[in-house]
């Protein structure tokens, strides 16, 4: 018995397992999974595309049938933004469900209701940024936008601009250096203001106009595109993100750079692992719900009664309904609280502990808390749940490691957990490491995110 404790190298354990093309073809797949869905719809209309091809039917033809029993597999959607998972377990939903819950929504910019202007003959979208970004981090860099609108009609129609290498891309500006010497004097936090955000879309007038000819034009472009009109931006749902696919980093192609790791890394890995999750012995569930970005309110996100209502509808499509059924299936629930942790940076040492940080390479992270300065707004696992969980991971062979969110006093952060522990479920945060989190464009490793989906596909077949 080894008296003292290391966290291992993930990396040299799967080449001893000959796993090393695993983990690249589990990362290939992850990566076309983040290149289809780059906003919270599409990975949500992504979820289910996979689900589908693997056998699984909407709750709406579950109830038309009207029953459910063990090995069922049934998606439910929320909105077109959250999409939950199951497999009916051998045991009733009353005893319990295995989660693993994470959320589809990343850090971006929406446009505001009424976004369109021009100024010195150039044309601009005013905009609302999204959830904890450093806004100086998005000047500069080539930009999409993608999203919904609704037409006057009523018909709904998708827009994606600067994703095909023929498309156009957009951008907002930053000050030139030479220029800048006031600039420079600010807070790092102050150097771009959130209505300093415009993004600057186009500069042609268009032909014979002589009044706001700029945006006249841009108009013309959406109509001829999109059938849309200037008062349709009121009906519309539309995000700018950074244009572009994921990619490998690094000379071994060790890493993967996109937007939206956060958290679609953990969301992706608990649909992979239900995916290959068979006859388990409690209701599986992958869940990958919307608005974690912003506190989880609203209809779409882990604060609306989706969810319940849900295992609602499938109690009752497992016969003689109460109430009292719902309360025991979340009270008896085990929960893996999908999201991600801060990556050790050495480039930024003096914002972390090193003995209790998550580190590139050493596998699936457990955070027993999140939260901010004493635990503040965290859910804090229980050890016997956090003991069941060490137990399963190393009996399935899984590397792990524990960390907090950086220092104490030095800021934190928080994730879904503490919605469902109110349920009385047990629930522990586990996820990877991220480098630059929150920023464009983020850093994970192959191998964690390999890690995770073996961890996640290890919970869901605990008995």
């Amino acid at each position: 018995m080894e008296l003292k404790h290391e966290f291992k190298n993930a990396w040299e354990v799967e080449r001893e397992n000959n796993k090393l093309d695993d983990i690249t073809s589990y990362s290939k797949g992850y990566m076309n999974f983040l290149d289809s869905g780059k906003t919270e719809r599409t990975s949500c209309r992504e979820v289910v595309k996979i689900a589908k091809e693997n056998g699984y039917i909407s709750i709406e033809e579950v109830m038309e049938k009207g029953s459910v029993g063990a090995g069922d597999k049934i998606y439910a959607v929320n909105k077109d933004k959250a999409v939950a998972l199951f497999i009916m377990g051998k045991n009733s939903l009353e005893k319990g469900m295995k989660v693993v819950g994470g959320h589809l929504d990343a850090p971006r910019i929406d446009l505001k209701p009424n976004p369109l202007y021009q100024e010195a003959n150039l044309g601009f979208f005013k905009t609302h940024y999204y959830g904890g970004i450093k806004k100086y981090q998005w000047t500069a860099t080539p930009l999409a936008i993608h999203g919904v609108v609704i037409l006057t009609d009523g018909k709904k129609v998708d827009i994606c601009i600067g994703e095909d290498e023929t498309d156009p891309v957009f951008c907002i500006t930053d000050l030139l250096v030479h220029l800048s010497g006031d600039q420079m004097q600010k807070k790092l936090a102050d150097g771009i203001t959130g209505e300093g955000l415009n993004i600057l879309i186009g500069h042609m007038p268009l032909e014979g106009e002589d009044k706001e000819a700029i945006e006249q034009n841009i108009l013309k472009i959406l109509n001829d595109k999109y059938g849309m009109v200037e008062e349709d931006f009121l009906s519309a749902e539309i995000e700018i993100i950074p244009a572009g696919r994921a990619r490998d980093l690094g000379f071994d192609r060790s890493m993967v750079l996109a937007y939206g790791h956060d958290d679609r890394v953990c969301c992706y890995g608990a649909v992979k692992a239900i995916i290959e999750t068979k006859d388990p012995e409690y209701c599986a569930v992958a869940l990958c719900v919307d608005k974690e970005e912003v506190g989880s309110q609203g209809n779409t996100g882990m604060h609306s009664k989706f969810f319940e209502n849900t295992v609602a509808e499938l109690i009752a499509l497992e016969g003689n309904y109460c109430e009292l059924k719902v309360r025991r299936a979340m009270a008896n629930t085990k929960v893996l609280s999908a999201d991600v942790s801060a990556g050790y940076d050495p480039n930024f040492p003096e914002a972390y502990e090193k003995r209790n940080s998550a580190y590139m390479g050493h596998g699936v992270v457990l955070g027993k808390y999140t939260g901010s300065r004493g635990k503040g707004g965290c859910n804090d696992a229980n050890a016997e749940f956090m003991a069941e969980i060490r137990r399963t991971f190393n009996n399935a062979g899984v590397v792990w490691q524990t960390a907090e969110l950086g220092k104490v006093d030095q800021g934190g952060g928080g994730t879904i957990a503490y919605i469902l522990a109110n349920y009385g479920a047990e629930v522990i945060d586990c996820g990877v490491g991220v480098l630059n989190m929150h920023a464009p464009y983020e850093i994970v490793s192959k191998v964690d995110i390999y890690e995770m989906y073996k961890g996640y596909k290890s919970f869901f077949n605990l008995n």
